[in-house]
Parts: C-alpha cells; structure tokens; sequence
C-alpha cells in the first residue's frame, strides 16, 4: 500500500540513486528505468521538464520507482531490500517472482517495481541473463539512452506522459553509434529488424512523438528551435530504421500485416 501524500521529486531521485549504489557495494547489477532515467540524463532542462509536466498536475512527476536486474541476482535483491526495510509483495513473488519483485517503502511512499533480464509490456526488450554479459552494465546509474527510448516505445497505446518523456530524451541527446550519452541508433535497429509487430508500433509512436512536439509548440511549450530539433532526430531514426536490412523473420510477419494481432496484451499487476 502506497501514500497518497505528496512526495518530493528528489526523495525518489535520491532513493532510486542510493538503491542502484547500494547494489554496486553487494556486486547486483540494478539499473534504473523510465521517467526517472530520462530526468538523472537531462538535469540540464529542468525548465522544459517544468513546462511539459509530464503528469500534468504541476506536483509530483513520480509515481514509483522501476528497476531492471539480472534474474541470477534475485536472491540477492530480496535480501538488500529486506535489509533497507522495504516489504516485500508475496503474492507477487509467488506468482510473478520469476519476471519481476515488487516492494513497498518502509513509509509506503511509493512502491519498487524490479523486472528481471527483459521488459515484457506490449514488446519485449531483451538485457540479457548473465552478469558481465548483458546490457545492463553499459550505463550507470540507468539503462542505455536507446534502450530507455525503446522501453517508452514499445507501448502499443502510448500516453501523453511517455511522449513528453521521449521529447525531452531526444531533445537532450545526439542520436549516434555509441552508448554513452548518445541515443545509439544500432541499438534500435538491432532490436526492430527482429521483430516487425515493435517496428510497426515504434514507427507510429514516432510519428505522436512529432505530432504531440508540434501542439506543444502551438502551446508555447516548447520553442521552434526545440520543434526542430526533435523532428530532425526522429526523421534521423525512422531513415536509419527503414534502411536497415530485415530477418527472414520480419519479413514473413510482415506479409500478416495488422490482420493478426502485433502487441501482447498487457494485464497489469494488481497492487
């Protein structure tokens, strides 16, 4: 059970930090996911952050935390929430224990999410199993650049706050070929050229992500120069993405179109 207090932006900044250090002393690999990724990568536009309100309240921009670990350190998690006094969901470990753990704050300000080696929503997004050979240890204290931008675009029925999240993502960042600080256009497209039903989805997601930037800039929102800005990177993407060379795979799901579902149906956790 959760508060329903308002709770600081910077108690679950500072506590998500503290968690991924707290892993790092005890050799778990946890990395931080969405929202709360993209603002520990952009600290440097606060005022656009301020302006798109991604909850749309003008309060509290979190709701959570979320996390992404190796399944190999499981048992390992369990204990280092126990020992920071965070309660465990049994009915969660006892039915989902082996994809996700989620815990409650020792004052139930907010609630843990922690997924372990893939993000199963309407696509999957794949990290790896093995410590040391995954992504996972690419970034610090977050995912990847580009594989927080697959995480927001992988949903089939994307909201407006996943659009303001990726409009910042891609507003603070060049879209390039490496990992750090740079949106790595190789990831995408190794992931997408695989998997047709995520490329289709992306592909429309992009499109709001232009479509959304644009009414924000009719609202004053966001300025000309940042309208630009993301418009020239998404077109960079989607050019890069279509160019790719696709699997036999992509190809025959391809011909099946949208006359056979292309999203998994995502039934939420009941908290």
């Amino acid at each position: 059970m959760t508060s329903n207090a308002q709770i600081p932006d910077n108690i679950f900044i500072e506590d998500a930090k503290r968690i991924v250090a707290e892993g790092e002393k005890r050799k778990i690999v946890i990395r931080i996911l969405g929202a709360l990724a993209i603002r520990l990568h952009t600290y440097e536009l606060s005022n656009l952050h301020q302006k798109l309100d991604r909850l749309g309240d003008h309060g509290q921009q979190f709701t959570d935390l979320d996390f992404i670990a190796y399944g190999k350190h499981r048992n390992e998690l369990y204990k280092m929430f126990k020992d920071l006094n965070y309660e465990l969901d049994k009915r969660v470990a006892a039915y989902f224990g082996h994809i996700r753990g989620i815990w409650y704050h020792p004052q139930s300000f907010y609630h843990v999410d922690v997924f372990y080696d893939s993000l199963s929503f309407s696509h999957t997004i794949f990290f790896g199993s093995k410590p040391g050979q995954g992504r996972l240890e690419l970034d610090y204290p977050t995912i990847t650049l580009a594989d927080i931008l697959l995480e927001k675009t992988q949903i089939h029925d994307i909201g407006e706050k996943d659009i303001k999240d990726v409009i910042i993502l891609l507003h603070g960042h060049n879209v390039g070929e490496v990992e750090q600080e740079t949106i790595n256009i190789n990831r995408i497209c190794e992931v997408l050229k695989n998997d047709w039903g995520f490329y289709y989805d992306f592909k429309i997601n992009m499109g709001k992500i232009v479509e959304f930037a644009e009414k924000y800039k009719g609202e004053k929102k966001i300025t000309s120069s940042e309208l630009d800005d993301i418009k020239l990177k998404v077109e960079k993407i989607l050019d890069r993405v279509e160019a790719e060379p696709k699997t036999k795979g992509w190809m025959k799901r391809s011909k099946v179109g949208t006359n056979k579902q292309w999203w998994i149906t995502v039934e939420e956790v009941e908290r």
